[in-house]
C-alpha cells in the first residue's frame, strides 16, 4: 500500500506540472500583452512597466513558467508590490495580494458548501438507492426512480431562486444564505448554508439514487451472492457483508471525483446564493481579467480532482478484499 500511495503521489506531482504549464502558456502565451490583462481596467503606464517586468513578458515562455513554478517552493519579489512567500502561485495584481491568500480566505466557503451538501445527498442518495433496489419493481421502486428522474433533469439556477422564494423570502421557515465562519458561530454557519445544501443536494441526490439502486441491482444478481443466500445466510447479513461491498466501488469513485470539483469552487451555486468562494472567485477574475488569480484557482481545482482520485485508489483496497494493490 505505502508503494502504491508514493507511486500514485509521484505521478499526482507530473501531471500537476503538466496542467500548470498548460494553463500558464494558454494565459500567458495566447494574449497579445498578458501584462495589460493582468494590470486590470484601471491601469497607469507606470504600473503596466512594473508588471511587465514582474512577469517577465521579455523573457521566453519556459523561463517565465519556470519563475512562476520555483516560486511555489522559495517565493518571489515583485517589484511594487511587495514579496510572495512560499507556497507562492503568483501575484493578483489587480487585488494587490498573493494569489494564494485569496484562495485560502475564499476557500473555507467552498469547503462549507462542498462537505454539508455531500453529507445530505450521500445520505438520501444512497438510502433511497438501497430502498429501491431492495423494493425492486414494487411501488417504492418506481417512485424513487421517478423522482430520481425529474430531480436529475433540474437545474441550480431554476431550483435556487425556487427554493429562495419559497423556504426564505415568502414562508421565512430558513434564513438567508450567507457565509459564517464555523468557529464563530456554529448555529449560524449551519443555518446561512441550508438553503444551499439542500438545493445543491437535490440535483446530486437523484444521481446517487439511480447509480446505487443500479449497482445494487446488479450486484445482488451476481453468483456470490446467491450462493450466500443459499447457504442460509439471513437477507439482512447478505445484503450488507457482500452485496453493499461489492456495488460501493463506481459509487465511490464518482463521489471522489464529485467531490474534487465541488472542492474546486460549485460557481452556478455560489453565484446564484451569492457564496464567496472559489467559485465566484474565478468568475469575478474572468471579468477583472486577473490571469495570476485565474490560474491559480485552475491549479488548487486540479489538485483537488488528483488527489481525489488518489483517495478513491486508496479505498478501493478496504471496500473490496478482490482488488490488490500491488
Amino acid at each position: 500500500m505505502l508503494r502504491f500511495l508514493v507511486r500514485r503521489l509521484l505521478g499526482a506531482v507530473i501531471t500537476l506540472v503538466i496542467i500548470s504549464a498548460v494553463t500558464f502558456m494558454l494565459f500567458y502565451a495566447v494574449p497579445r500583452d498578458p501584462a495589460r490583462l493582468a494590470c486590470g481596467k484601471v491601469c497607469t503606464p507606470e504600473t503596466l512597466e512594473v508588471i511587465r517586468h514582474n512577469m517577465g513578458i521579455s523573457d521566453p515562455m519556459p523561463v517565465q513558467y519556470w519563475h512562476w513554478l520555483s516560486a511555489i517552493f522559495v517565493g518571489r519579489d515583485y517589484a511594487g508590490f511587495g514579496h510572495c512567500d512560499a507556497p507562492c502561485l503568483g501575484y493578483s495584481f489587480v487585488n494587490r495580494e498573493p494569489v494564494l491568500a485569496t484562495i485560502l480566505d475564499r476557500f473555507p466557503t467552498t469547503a462549507s458548501l462542498a462537505l454539508g451538501s455531500s453529507v445530505v445527498f450521500l445520505l438520501f442518495g444512497i438510502g433511497a438507492g438501497m430502498l429501491a433496489a431492495v423494493k425492486q419493481g414494487k411501488m417504492l421502486d418506481k417512485f424513487a426512480s421517478s423522482a430520481s428522474l425529474v430531480a436529475s433533469s433540474m437545474q441550480i439556477y431554476f431550483v435556487g431562486p425556487v427554493a429562495l422564494y419559497l423556504l426564505v423570502y415568502q414562508s421565512h421557515i430558513l434564513s438567508q444564505p450567507s457565509y459564517t465562519p464555523f468557529t464563530d458561530n456554529p448555529g449560524a454557519w449551519f443555518t446561512g448554508l441550508l438553503v444551499p445544501w439542500l438545493v445543491l443536494a437535490l440535483i446530486w441526490t437523484a444521481n446517487y439514487t439511480r447509480m446505487t439502486r443500479s449497482q445494487l441491482v446488479e450486484t445482488l444478481s451476481e453468483d456470490y451472492v446467491r450462493t450466500a443466500r443459499a447457504k442460509g445466510m439471513s437477507r439482512r447479513n447478505v445484503f450488507f457483508r457482500f452485496a453493499w461491498r461489492g456495488a460501493m466501488g463506481p459509487i465511490v469513485t464518482i463521489f471522489g471525483i464529485d467531490m474534487g470539483v465541488l472542492l474546486g469552487g460549485a460557481m452556478i451555486t455560489e453565484k446564484t446564493f451569492s457564496l464567496q468562494g472559489l467559485g465566484m472567485l474565478a468568475v469575478k477574475s474572468v471579468f477583472t481579467n486577473d490571469l495570476p488569480m485565474l490560474l491559480g484557482v485552475m491549479v488548487i481545482t486540479a489538485s483537488f480532482v488528483v488527489l481525489a482520485n488518489i483517495v478513491v485508489d486508496a479505498v478501493y483496497a478496504m471496500i473490496d478484499p478482490r482488488i490488490r494493490l500491488a
